[in-house]
């Protein structure tokens, strides 16, 4: 473990000056997401400092003037006089890019945060940073606005020999043009998932922005087995006791935590590489997958599970039910592509594959009764696979699953770039008829679907294939097959637009056609395919003139802006079919003009559970989430 952590340890890259000309390039974008990252950069400087083994206890406070402040128990950022830079190391790594002790030099063996970019980005996206660092008995601070120091590093004798970090900033309402206001779920999410990932470390996070403030503690001395128990706890377990492997080989750290589940028919396997969530995977889910279909083929056929002649258990069975974690520290990690959300270091397979292997074949060979548990509901998912394959060559047969022939009610685009065309999936005949006549037929299709689809939460891949609009679906977007690994070369539309009316019936059709992409094409979700249209609640005319509302509150705004005895008339749109195409047009479809939203998943483990608990066959669960949330939501209209 390195101790000597001084100015010398760290590096300059390069310099500043693009990140505000072009900070989308440096956090991905200039709104939401990209506002909540400053966060997350900020506190992956005080993760790496834990994974150091120098920091126990993180503070995250949203202040009340809508600063944040990140404060922290580790070393202490340097503060003695860059020898390359001639400033101290504090300034050096506040205002340089690509300054840090994560390049080599020494100060960490491992990181989180170099998958980012810096505190010298944040700082050069917020209006204010101010620095607190504690180290050597002394007090050192420094004040900057927008990436520029405006104070000397002033430093003073400290009372007490603490150490740390405190960093406090305020976004830039100038790069940040859709709001500063950062979201606490949002937050939480991240950094409870954080503190599952580094067992042992507190991560005190408090929200000072109402008369009351509100505080969530997270902190998990068993690490991924309780984010294991906390991702099931509303399904029914196949085992209590969580499968854990933990081991080091060649400097890589490896971390995995195991359970299945008798009432799940997808698997949640979530892969994370020096604290950074892998959406797209990677070579350390490829060795877990791998280690995971050989060891329980191999055992199947010790207990004689397995004849002789029959076929090995696909990976897709044995994974069936199966909620796992996949944890890893690499010393030099390699991400691929520009999210940088695919690790591709090649050892971490064979490593992987070998920790996990020799550990998971002595757990299961001294716990027979958990083996054989698993394996019966592998074969069972083998054979349910025989059945779903039956059905879809049936399907087949018929030609339309993967034959050239597209559902009779698909008006399609004339554009086949899939790049620039989307498809817009509604409810019924007349809201299809509306947004037919309406659209742009160079690149918008239309597909109307008749009632509410399959809860495939619920249901058997062979209901699946035989159900008429999941065959429509299927066949419309070009997707493959259930569990196949996802080819976005097949996919026909890049923007795939959920329209329902904003009734409880267009919620509920929403929520399956949710349910759907996420238990069946989980990618699609994941890769940002997926979008919800908004249209208007009402249209307000008053003399020649006429407005939209796509809210309440937006109706009674713009009625309060009229004069006190003004007359005008409310029109409610109870369905898109009572649009006109060209109302539709100009409200929902032109993208000149319309709103959508993007379903992106911060937090795929909540996802997970809110989908099985609102989705699945058991009604307890659901009947609690409805009677604590109900109330702060107004779900009065709420089939439990």
């Amino acid at each position: 473990m390195t101790t000597d952590y001084g100015a010398e340890q760290i590096q300059v890259l390069e310099g500043l000056e693009p990140v505000r000309k072009r900070p989308g390039m440096y956090i991905g974008s200039t709104g939401p997401r990209g506002l909540h990252h400053l966060v997350y950069e900020v506190v992956d400087n005080s993760v790496d400092e834990a994974l150091a083994g120098y920091c126990t206890h993180i503070v995250v406070d949203l202040n009340a003037d809508g600063s944040v402040t990140v404060r922290d128990d580790g070393r202490g950022i340097p503060t003695d006089i860059h020898p390359r830079t001639g400033k101290s190391a504090l300034e050096t790594v506040m205002t340089v890019l690509h300054a840090g002790g994560k390049f080599g030099g020494g100060g960490y063996k491992v990181s989180g945060g170099l998958h980012g970019v810096g505190i010298s980005v944040v700082n050069a996206l917020s209006e204010w940073v101010e620095v607190t660092v504690w180290r050597d008995r002394k007090v050192h601070k420094q004040r900057y606005e927008r990436g520029v120091p405006v104070t000397e590093l002033m430093t003073e004798p400290a009372q007490d020999n603490r150490t740390g970090t405190q960093v406090s900033f305020m976004p830039d309402a100038q790069i940040f043009t859709t709001g500063i206001e950062f979201d606490y779920a949002t937050l939480a999410g991240r950094l409870r998932e954080l503190a599952y990932l580094n067992a042992g470390v507190e991560i005190r996070f408090t929200d000072h922005r109402q008369a009351q403030p509100r505080q969530d503690i997270f902190h998990y001395a068993g690490g991924i087995r309780e984010y294991i128990a906390y991702m099931n706890v509303d399904k029914q377990v196949l085992h209590e006791e969580v499968i854990y492997v933990q081991g080091e080989r060649n400097g890589v750290q490896v971390e995995v935590a195991l359970q299945w589940c008798a009432d799940a028919y997808n698997d949640n396997l979530l892969g994370f590489a020096n604290n950074i969530r892998t959406i797209d995977g990677g070579t350390h889910l490829e060795g877990l997958k791998a280690v995971l279909t050989r060891t329980i083929n191999t055992i199947a056929r010790k207990r004689n599970k397995l004849k002789e002649n029959s076929p090995n258990l696909g990976g897709e069975n044995v994974r069936e039910g199966l909620t796992g974690v996949i944890s890893v520290k690499v010393p030099n990690p390699e991400f691929e592509g520009q999210t940088k959300t695919k690790l591709g270091n090649t050892e971490v397979r064979g490593i992987v594959d070998s920790l996990v292997g020799e550990a998971l074949t002595e757990y299961l060979e001294f716990r027979p009764a958990i083996a054989d548990a698993v394996i019966d509901k592998a074969i069972q998912a083998f054979n349910a696979a025989e059945a779903a394959r039956r059905a879809r060559e049936l399907v087949r047969r018929k030609s339309v699953l993967e034959s050239s022939t597209l559902p009779g009610k698909l008006a399609d685009c004339s554009s086949r770039d899939p790049s620039e065309s989307e498809i817009y999936i509604v409810e019924g005949d007349s809201a299809g008829g509306s947004a037919k006549q309406g659209r742009d037929r160079r690149f918008q299709a239309i597909l109307p679907l008749r009632g509410k689809i399959l809860n495939i939460e619920k249901t058997d891949d062979a209901k699946i294939y035989k159900n008429a609009e999941i065959q429509a679906l299927i066949t419309a977007l070009g997707l493959g097959i259930k569990g196949e690994e996802f080819d976005v070369s097949q996919l026909r539309y890049h923007r795939i637009i959920i329209m329902t009316d904003a009734d409880v019936d267009g919620a509920h059709i929403r929520t399956l056609l949710l349910t759907f992409f996420y238990r069946y094409q989980r990618s699609l979700v994941d890769q940002g395919y997926i979008y919800i249209a908004c249209p208007p609640l009402y249209k307000v005319e008053r003399g020649r003139n006429h407005y939209y509302c796509y809210s309440d509150r937006e109706l009674q705004e713009r009625l309060s802006s009229f004069p006190e005895n003004a007359n005008y008339t409310i029109q409610r749109f109870k369905g898109l079919g009572e649009m006109m195409p060209e109302q539709l047009w100009d409200t929902t479809m032109n993208p000149e003009t319309r709103t959508l939203k993007r379903v992106e998943i911060e937090d795929a483990a909540e996802a997970d559970r809110i989908f099985t608990v609102l989705m699945g066959d058991r009604v307890a669960p659901r009947r609690e989430f409805i009677e604590t949330y109900g109330p702060k939501l107004n779900l009065t209209d709420l089939d439990i």
